[in-house]
């Protein structure tokens, strides 16, 4: 077996490119690449990537949105190839990966060509879960199955029946949209964020939805029982059949005209026979690890990298993304057979990981070493931890935020009195209306909420625990960002310049004045211009009142907070 390169020990000292090998062309996978250029240009690496769909990059979070037509795949697209191929990068697109070759420090295409790497980002992302049901074959992805048919299983997801499909990709969402057009019947099984999204979107562009799903209400790993009973309130009212505590068993087919069997009714355990013309499975994802399984490398519910997101098993290999499973590595989780945590799924931790793997990269080929407050290497300590996500449902006229511990209830306990460190718990509801808030404190400060038809209040919530801040001594106080006499051009602390507005890219409120005084002057200029509003979309609103305030003021920047 060939020695591992040293190229990682010290990259400075070899006079070559160091070579760079992403694997994976998904949203994370560019922005890797934007991030990685300049190194690319000044000819201190070269870099290579494949990736297995035809489209360059764009961003998954908005498929639901195209699948009804109402984004365009422009707006969708997050990859420049025409800037990355004018600086050197081999992008080949419409290739897959079917085996690393650690020994050798190569990746095996699918052509059956070889790519050299000193370096591998593996940012292969996620597969949408098949559930258990009769009449759909899920494949196992165990090391013995990918040893026998890696063809199949690597880089493939599994093969559905006609009328059967998951919403991850172009494909999937050219499914949904026939559909939609035909104004035919839909079934979404699953209620979670993605679930409720294009049940919405379908729903709102003229399709029959019904959402079918186990749990007591919709979103239940986000929302509370308030919450998710407001949501699916909201739901009905919009059009959409929400069939709750309904587990799924099996789906039944019908002959077409052409001999083919298409799917014709989803069946559940107690006894509902529920017909559709499309069912879609939003039954949440899994980890594209086969790649690393197979090369034999510490998986568990995603590739296990340390907070450097370097493989416990290969220093060469990295993993950035829906596929890594970042973990301390201690003494204690080296012996673990289960490791806590796993990917978030969302977005904006994976462009996170992309910029900060590069900036690390660009910092050691440029030689420099990038320092924290404390003195230390920031490659040595790798990634800070990930704050709590926050989680928010993008539809017409519906607005759900949720983020931190939910659970708790006002009558879980007595407090005692005076103690400054309890928790306590502040509800206000309005299911008339659709609108439902909930704060939970510790000592004051804001630990977790839900809320529901309350958008303003739930971007000042956002704020205050972004910040760690302690919320007023009356609770009620935070409802009046919704009422009807408010005017957030009158709210200084909103428009605080470091306040984050995209929480998937951390752009602050400066940023966007910055971007509107050299004439972005909407939120599509201020997304090109500073990445605002790219990731899950949740932030336009806040985007738009920057903007407001800022063409009301003249063009005046906010002022610091004293």
């Amino acid at each position: 077996m060939t020695e591992p390169s040293n190229r990682s020990a010290d990259a400075s000292r070899d006079p070559r490119p160091m070579r760079v090998v992403l694997v994976g062309y998904g949203p994370v996978g560019s922005r890797f690449v934007d991030e990685l250029l300049p190194v690319v240009r000044a000819g201190l690496a070269s870099l290579t990537v494949i990736g297995t769909e035809t489209a360059d990059a764009y961003n998954r979070v908005l498929v639901a949105e195209h699948a009804v037509g109402s984004v365009g795949l422009d707006s969708m697209t997050v990859a420049d190839r025409a800037a990355a191929e004018e600086a050197g990068v081999d992008l080949r697109t419409g290739v897959s990966v079917r085996r690393i070759d650690r020994g050798a420090h190569e990746v095996v295409l699918d052509t059956g060509e070889r790519v050299a790497y000193d370096r591998l980002v593996l940012a292969t992302g996620a597969r949408a879960n098949t559930p258990t049901l009769d009449g759909i074959e899920r494949s196992r992805r165990d090391l013995a199955s990918l040893e026998r048919y890696p063809a199949e299983l690597v880089a493939s997801d599994d093969r559905l029946p006609q009328g059967v499909t998951a919403l991850r990709d172009l494909d999937d969402a050219a499914r949904v949209r026939e559909a939609v057009r035909g104004r035919k019947r839909v079934i979404v099984l699953g209620a979670g964020v993605l679930g409720l999204e294009i049940a919405l979107a379908a729903a709102h562009a003229g399709a029959q939805v019904c959402v079918v799903h186990h749990g007591a209400h919709p979103m239940p790993r986000n929302l509370d029982r308030g919450g998710g009973g407001v949501l699916r309130q909201a739901l009905r009212r919009t059009g959409v059949t929400v069939i709750a505590h309904s587990r799924a068993e099996a789906i039944a087919f019908r002959t077409e005209a052409d001999g083919s069997r298409a799917f014709d009714m989803l069946v559940t355990a107690d006894g509902k026979q529920l017909k559709g013309d499309l069912l879609v499975l939003s039954c949440g994802v899994t980890p594209r690890a086969e790649l690393a399984t197979l090369a034999g490398l510490r998986t568990s519910t995603g590739v296990v990298v340390d907070r450097g997101l370097r493989s416990w098993s290969d220093p060469d290999v990295f993993a950035i993304g829906d596929c890594a499973h970042v973990v301390e590595r201690t003494e204690e989780t080296i012996g673990r057979r289960d490791l806590p945590g796993g990917p978030s799924g969302l977005i904006g931790p994976g462009w996170r990981q992309a910029a900060w793997l590069a900036a690390r990269w660009t910092d050691e080929l440029e030689g420099r070493a990038a320092h924290d407050h404390e003195g230390r290497e920031l490659a040595s300590i790798g990634m800070a931890p990930e704050a709590d996500p926050i989680v928010m449902l993008k539809a017409e006229h519906i607005d759900v935020v949720a983020v931190g511990e939910v659970a708790p209830e006002p009558w879980d306990d007595d407090p005692a009195p005076g103690d400054p460190g309890a928790r306590r718990v502040a509800q206000w509801a309005d299911p008339e209306h659709l609108r439902y808030v909930k704060m939970v404190t510790r000592g004051g400060v804001l630990s977790g909420f839900v809320s529901v038809g309350m958008p303003r209040t739930a971007a000042e919530l956002t704020l205050l625990f972004e910040r760690r801040a302690e919320l007023p001594a009356d609770r009620s106080m935070l409802l009046r960002f919704d009422g009807p006499d408010y005017d957030p051009s009158e709210d200084a602390d909103a428009f605080a310049p470091t306040s984050t507005v995209c929480w998937c890219n951390a752009v602050t409120v400066e940023r966007i004045e910055e971007s509107a005084a050299c004439g972005n002057d909407t939120v599509e200029c201020v997304g090109r211009d500073t990445r605002a509003g790219t990731g899950c979309g949740g932030c336009k609103g806040r985007i738009a009142d920057v903007l407001a305030r800022f063409a009301e003021t003249g063009g005046a920047a906010a002022s610091p907070v004293g």
